[in-house]
């Protein structure tokens, strides 16, 4: 199955590579890195990543949608949130990093949904769309195909957990243990949480 993992600039390098660092070892799983129109997208760390145009994306794969400093400009980006709305609707899958879950509520696909979100940002966050059943405490949550995690580095635990249900518990540890990651497996402890 393919993984989608769309990109646009200033995107927060941990929230895309630390659930692909996880996802790419399920030898089912082929990344393709994609946005709006192709080409060069930097990260806000200065990596530059070279991706797809949308267009060619297989819309029926995995989608992972990252965050970054751009996200609060881009959930007015009408042309884009049309565009993500689209292969959110037709993807198997659904995952959000950090705010990524603010360019997803915007399709309004996680209207009546449980969702989360970087607890720093959860103001912002619930006043794109207060439809969304927003949970104030969770490392990372799931309603249905969507999957949406707290903050940057919880995109891995989201991950791991995502590949338990898939997989099965075992592989999700094997899989935290060859990459020496201390695991959060329970969605539900969330650390930063207030």
């Amino acid at each position: 199955m393919d993984i989608n993992i769309l990109l646009f600039p200033d995107f927060e390098t941990l929230d895309a590579f630390g659930p692909v660092e996880i996802l790419s070892r399920i030898e089912e799983y082929h990344m393709h890195y994609i946005s709006i129109n192709g080409g060069i997208i930097k990260s806000r760390q200065g990596t530059n990543i070279f991706t797809a145009p949308l267009k060619n994306a297989d819309f029926y794969g995995i989608l992972l949608v990252p965050v970054g400093q751009g996200t609060r400009s881009l959930v007015t980006d009408i042309k884009f949130i049309e565009k993500l709305t689209q292969i959110a609707a037709h993807s198997t899958y659904c995952l959000t990093v950090c705010t990524g879950s603010a360019l997803l509520a915007k399709t309004n696909l996680l209207d009546g949904k449980k969702a989360t979100s970087n607890k720093r940002a959860l103001k912002w966050v619930k006043s794109v769309n207060s439809k969304v059943d927003w949970i104030t405490h969770a490392r990372w949550a799931v309603d249905g195909k969507f999957y949406t995690s707290s903050g940057i580095s919880a995109g891995m635990d989201m991950a791991l957990g995502f590949i338990a249900e898939r997989f099965g518990v075992n592989k999700a540890k094997e899989i935290a243990d060859s990459i020496e990651y201390i695991w959060n497996s329970d969605k539900d402890n969330d650390p930063f949480a207030k």
